[in-house]
């Protein structure tokens, strides 16, 4: 069977639904975007004399969803022109329309039950060898497909987009026990060929991958600022592009996010989990009491940062009042400017005792030794983690990539005498001789896989300007040589 997707239906028109819809009418598909019935008029449709009846109320969602896609920044579409490949309709009166979709994405409420009942619908409707997908950022996939027929179940999976869909490059795919092996290979076959996403399959966990690393990554780096007295803005003077990390760095990246919407995805883990783990997915008393005051970031006017005319304010923890933003000043973070490379920057800053050092070393380790534990658990392999971490939330090096830079002996000899606990697995690697996630021999990158390193398979799709440049570098000697 040769699959194609010449027409899509998008379910939910939020800003993840009809930033998806625009994505797909970038690359030319066709597709329908539908959303639930107003309940009543607004005060605009009574003036016009409308009525709950009129194709206009009844589509209001999904069309004035379809409008504001026009309006926001960043441009979601690539041309105005492609907003006509995108048709508003609903949920009563368009499902039957599903029929003539070659793949059908779930992008409605986080919540479980709404999405069963939503499938159970879409299985009534939609036409056979179609595949059907949720956009979820960690329900189980596996809990949406229960009760379906065998044929939707075979040709369902998870396909998670990370916001906004146009920019970020990660796309999870997260197949279940039932996901016909053909179907999972089209659907990461299309995300890299047509969507042009870096496409990385993840386990049914909570979160998957880059969430459940990134959202932990985030709470501890609170945690930290708290306990060591940091302020919001020298926090994020120091995670941002010194680290390799995005210019909006910690804090500024919640902003953006919406506090709402991370404290959702925290919850998530912190339902499914015990323990340590637990505590660290337990948000604090002040960003809940931010959630109280509908301090979400962007999106709200305030949240970790406060825009006063031209002049930014930063929250303070204690007080919850905006003061003066700071930066964090040390002797390693001078060093760190001054060093070539990551790598340097990155041993200049951990390896330091002053205030910067500690801190830094007290937010990645952490998050070091949770991907560890995490590996075979959400991901099969160390690379599909650090590439969802470097396609999803901007980082420059995965963690794993990130251990290798700050020296994985060095760093693994210090966690140990401060009576961290080390994955098995990681010491059981540096016993037995292999003192790197990753090597590189003549031009061939390896990375460590039970017991050996294993070729990384560079997929020829991507163009990878660093190789490119060794490559020019080699055959430049090879000529002079010669």
């Amino acid at each position: 069977m040769v699959r194609q997707i010449r027409k899509a239906a998008v379910l939910g028109s939020g800003v993840m639904g009809s930033g998806i819809a625009a994505h797909l009418a970038n690359i030319g598909i066709p597709t329908l975007l539908l959303d639930i019935v107003p309940r009543e008029l607004s005060e605009d449709e009574k003036k016009k004399g409308l009525t709950i009846n009129d194709k206009q109320v009844r589509n209001r969602f999904s069309q004035s969803a379809i409008t504001k896609l026009l309006k926001q920044k960043p441009a979601p579409l690539t041309s105005k022109k492609h907003l006509a490949l995108i048709e508003a309709g609903n949920f009563e009166d368009d499902l039957q329309r599903l029929s003539e979709v070659d793949w059908v994405i779930e992008v409605v409420v986080e919540n479980l039950a709404v999405k069963k009942d939503v499938f159970t619908k879409v299985d009534q409707f939609r036409k056979p060898g179609s595949i059907i997908s949720s956009n979820t950022s960690g329900i189980s996939i596996e809990a949406m497909a229960e009760g379906r027929s065998e044929d939707f179940q075979k040709n369902f999976l998870g396909t998670h987009f990370f916001n906004p869909p146009r920019y970020l490059k990660l796309l999870e795919v997260i197949p279940t026990k039932a996901t016909d092996p053909n179907v999972l290979t089209f659907m990461k076959q299309f995300g890299e060929d047509v969507l042009g996403k870096g496409v990385v399959e993840a386990k049914d966990t909570p979160n998957f991958i880059a969430n459940r690393i990134g959202t932990y990554g985030l709470l501890v780096t609170v945690r930290e600022m708290l306990k060591g007295g940091y302020s919001v803005g020298e926090v994020d003077s120091i995670t941002g592009p010194l680290i390799g990390r995005a210019k909006s760095a910690t804090f500024r990246t919640l902003d953006v996010v919406g506090l709402d919407t991370f404290a959702h995805v925290a919850k998530n883990v912190y339902d499914q989990v015990d323990g340590e783990e637990k505590d660290v997915f337990t948000l604090p008393d002040f960003v809940t009491k931010m959630l109280d005051n509908g301090w979400y970031g962007s999106k709200s006017g305030q949240g970790f940062f406060l825009k006063k005319g031209k002049e930014i304010l930063e929250l303070d923890p204690e007080t919850l009042e905006y003061v003066a933003r700071k930066k964090l000043k040390a002797p390693s973070v001078e060093m760190a400017k001054q060093a070539k490379g990551l790598g340097n920057k990155m041993k200049a800053l951990v390896y330091s005792e002053d205030r910067a050092g500690q801190l830094l070393w007290d937010i990645l380790t952490p998050a070091l030794l949770y991907s560890a534990e995490l590996t075979g658990e959400i991901a099969d392999d160390i690379v599909s983690i650090d590439q969802a971490m470097k396609w999803g939330f901007g980082w420059s090096t995965g963690p794993f990539e990130t251990w290798d830079s700050i020296g994985l002996e060095k760093s693994v000899s210090r966690l140990e005498q401060e009576g961290k606990k080390v994955p098995q697995w990681v010491t059981e690697m540096l016993a037995n001789g292999f003192t790197s996630f990753y090597k590189e021999e003549d031009g061939v990158v390896s990375y460590y896989n039970n017991g050996e390193y294993k070729p990384l398979q560079e997929n020829p799709k991507v163009i990878n300007l660093k190789q490119i440049k060794n490559k020019k570098v080699s055959l430049r000697k090879i000529v002079v040589q010669v």
